[in-house]
């Protein structure tokens, strides 16, 4: 049998605004995301176009979520992300088929991933060696 996925542009359209609800209550995300966000229905279209590109390659985001989360690396730290990841994990399991569910989990934690390497990760440069 094969698996049918039902992450579409509708669904997507429907879980976007339900997560962001969701991370708005959260007392340890919803101040940093309420501090930055001024336009939440503009905000949850990009967010939405973001996944879209994301999950169904529509290519419908266009901007650069690194440089996004960039511009508030002050106010952003690493625990953050593993609570954002509960609740998307939270939200998506209650919203979506649970195969549908484990991949956008499994793409969010790899974004996740790449954001806090930029964000937290610096080597420090090698040492120079005298010469003699």
């Amino acid at each position: 049998m094969i698996a049918t996925s039902e992450i579409d542009e509708e669904a997507l359209g429907r879980l976007i605004p339900l997560f962001y609800d969701r991370v708005r209550l959260d007392p340890v995300l919803g101040p940093v995301f309420d501090g930055v966000v001024h336009d939440w229905p503009a905000h949850l279209e990009t967010l939405t176009a973001f996944w879209s590109s994301v999950m169904l390659a529509s290519g419908r985001y266009k901007g650069n979520p690194m440089r996004a989360h960039l511009a508030h690396r002050d106010t952003i730290t690493p625990e953050m992300f593993g609570r954002w990841l509960t609740l998307w994990a939270e939200i998506t399991d209650r919203h979506m088929p649970h195969d549908d569910a484990a991949a956008l989990q499994a793409k969010a934690a790899r974004i996740a991933e790449s954001l806090q390497l930029a964000l937290f990760f610096r080597l420090d440069p090698p040492a120079r060696q005298a010469t003699a």
